[in-house]
Order: structure tokens, then C-alpha cells, then sequence
């Protein structure tokens, strides 16, 4: 059974899904995508890359240079950024 989000982890996970629909246009036009995987309390955010991200080499660059940049300046609880492959 899953038990409801609180308010603010809601919001939280409102916010950061707001920022990566804004980065996503330039994420898909070089044939990759984003998918928002879960947001923690503590700010950790995991993410999951589909399509050509999968295999890009850049892509530990536009995680920690374009998407962890672009979360922890426009919703400072962010702490953290991180890919899973599954």
C-alpha cells in the first residue's frame, strides 16, 4: 500500500518535475529523454535517461552540468542528482 506524499514532498516533486519539463525540449532534440524516477525528503533527485541518452557518451555532462545545474538553482531543497539505468 503506498501512503500518501506530505505537502511539502509533493511540492518538492512538483517543482523539480516544472524545471525538467522546462530542459527537456533541449534533452529531446539531440533524440534523448528524461524520466523523473523519485525525489527524496533529504533533496536527492534520481532520474532515469531513455532514448539516445542511454548509450551518450556526454551524458554524466548534461546530468551534472545541465540538468543537477538547472534543479539546484531554481529549487534549492535540491541536493542531489543521480541516473539509474532500470
Amino acid at each position: 500500500m503506498l501512503l500518501p506524499m506530505s505537502r511539502p514532498a509533493a511540492d518538492l516533486r512538483t517543482r523539480v518535475h516544472q524545471v525538467l519539463e522546462m530542459i527537456r525540449p533541449a534533452i529531446q532534440a539531440d533524440g534523448g529523454d528524461v524520466e523523473l524516477v523519485g525525489v527524496e525528503p533529504d533533496g536527492t533527485v534520481t532520474l532515469r535517461f531513455r532514448g539516445a541518452c542511454v548509450s551518450c557518451p556526454s551524458r554524466n555532462i548534461t546530468l551534472q552540468g545541465s540538468i543537477e545545474h538547472n534543479l539546484r538553482e531554481r529549487v534549492p531543497e535540491v541536493r542531489a542528482v543521480h541516473a539509474v539505468n532500470r
